[in-house]
């Protein structure tokens, strides 16, 4: 099998795993706990915290561990615009946005506070003059996401940074489930976020795992009340076993990310430039995109027929968004992004990981071709100057 579905998951790293299995062997005690072994766990924790911190650049206090992406994008964006109604209720985010994001803004909007949708190029990119005209005196949060998860833009985070701290009062977020791992992300004062969210379970680390990381101390409304574990935001006994192979995914993704980045954007410019061979074909991602993500669609098919007849020859991929799925509508970033109607029902996304290898990119490409020709009963390619 050639899994090239990371983007929806990865495999857990062989180390990653032995750090969870140890801690859970020896550090298995409640880190609130007074005794030894409750002490010693708090101390892996609080290691394990600061290791988090000291890869984005800020300081343990602002390191808030949670389940994932989607827990820590509700826990951000009603955490700050609840606890932030004296700057306003006002929020501002892209119209290509994970679901998290989108139904945690529509959720707000039951609760009086108002959502504007800033649009994005045929390429998915943020329309950073409708981002100006849209962003108010009262805009309490911009929520934008670094790498879209479906067809791999990247956005101009540090431009959006600066419009945002130039000209309101309103926090940034960003979403950066799909971006860690792949291309660098830091604090630098105004010219970044003032929050981030990263999931595991992208960055072959667990399931159930993620993070929320400040580049300041911010208010912001708990998102579990109780015993006041993690800074008080998210109650409850802390799972300290998860975070600290969490922790070490985070290490290791961040001391690879070049490496990888350069392996996946080869495999990424290979496949593109075989894609466009097919008239059939219309590809979404670019070359400018992210490095580990391919999007494309196969005009009157539907994405699910492509899954299907790649599976039949052991290849995993997935339809734009494995989040949904077996959802049968257009997904709302092609609907954004104007793609033509006779390939916006087939998009499907190719995503690498640290698993993949030359070898099954060059089968991927045979086997695509082939797939083509089952689908389309023909072949036709273009003539390549």
């Amino acid at each position: 099998m050639i899994y090239l579905d990371n983007s929806a998951t990865t495999k857990p790293d062989e180390q990653v795993m032995r750090a969870f299995i140890q801690a859970n062997e020896r550090f298995y005690a409640n880190p609130a706990s007074l005794h030894e072994m409750g002490v010693e766990t708090n101390k892996l924790l609080s290691r394990s915290r600061q290791q988090v911190a000291d890869v984005f650049g800020t300081t343990a206090e602002q390191v808030v561990f949670t389940s994932g992406g989607s827990e820590s994008n509700n826990f951000i964006i009603k955490g700050i615009a609840r606890a932030n109604t004296h700057r306003g209720k006002h929020i501002l985010v892209s119209a290509i946005e994970h679901a998290s994001v989108l139904e945690s803004v529509r959720a707000l909007e039951q609760e009086g506070f108002t959502v504007d949708y800033v649009d994005v190029t045929t390429t998915g990119i943020v329309d950073l003059e409708d981002l100006q005209r849209k962003l108010q005196k009262d805009t309490v949060l911009v929520s934008v996401m670094h790498v879209n998860n479906e067809v791999g833009a990247i956005q101009p985070i540090e431009q959006i940074a600066q419009i945002v701290h130039r000209e309101s009062r309103a926090f940034f977020h960003v979403d950066a489930v799909q971006s860690f791992g792949k291309l660098p992300i830091r604090f630098a004062s105004e010219a970044g976020p003032d929050v981030i969210t990263i999931s595991g379970h992208k960055l072959h680390a667990l399931k159930g795992t993620g993070v929320a990381v400040f580049r300041k101390q911010m208010t912001l409304e708990p998102l579990i009340h109780g015993g006041g574990q993690e800074m008080g935001l998210r109650s409850g006994t802390v799972a300290v076993p998860q975070y600290v192979a969490l922790s070490k995914a985070i290490r290791l993704a961040a001391e690879q990310q070049q490496v990888n980045a350069r392996k996946y954007s080869m495999w990424r410019n290979e496949l593109h430039e075989f894609l466009q061979q097919f008239e059939a074909i219309r590809v979404l991602s670019t070359n400018h995109g992210a490095p580990h993500i391919v999007s494309y669609a196969v005009s009157g098919i539907k994405g699910e027929v492509m899954i299907n007849a790649m599976q039949a020859h052991n290849v995993i991929i997935s339809t734009s968004s494995a989040c949904h799925s077996k959802d049968t509508k257009v997904s709302h970033v092609v609907s954004a992004m104007n793609v033509p109607h006779e390939y916006a029902r087939g998009v499907v996304r190719i995503s690498f990981g640290m698993f993949n290898t030359d070898e099954e990119i060059q089968q991927v490409k045979d086997i695509i071709e082939r797939v083509i020709q089952q689908v389309k009963g023909e072949v036709k390619k273009y003539e390549m100057a």
